[in-house]
């Protein structure tokens, strides 16, 4: 069974550092885009950036420069360190796996979401 497992939100001060993990079983994980989706209080789901199975990463536009997403294969583990913080970064993080499919970018599977509070 396909499952994701989140771990490492919580609260931080604006300009602070958290690195977030999702732990993945019942798939090959090397061979699969991941990706972190995030959701503000009171908004829709927000893309943030992926990561394909050889390593390429791609970054929306209200994160680059400030987040790095990683994946260790070899402990089928995603990541995101987040570094200079900001109270607009407060929203539930949920980490998805890419369904694999050719032509369809869409995600089968999604993680429980982890709270990640910016506020002094």
């Amino acid at each position: 069974q396909v499952q994701l497992v989140e771990s490492g939100g919580g609260l931080v001060q604006p300009g602070g550092s958290l690195r977030l993990s999702c732990a993945a079983s019942g798939f090959t994980f090397s061979s699969y885009w991941m990706n972190w989706v995030r959701q503000a209080p009171g908004k829709g789901l927000e893309w943030v950036l992926g990561i394909s199975g050889g390593g390429a990463t791609y970054y929306a536009d209200s994160v680059k420069g400030r987040v790095t997403i990683s994946r260790d294969n070899a402990k089928n583990t995603l990541y995101l360190q987040m570094n200079s913080l900001k109270p607009e970064d407060t929203a539930v993080y949920y980490c998805a796996k890419d369904s694999g499919v050719t032509g369809v970018s869409s995600y089968d599977t999604w993680g429980q979401g982890t709270q990640v509070t910016v506020s002094s």
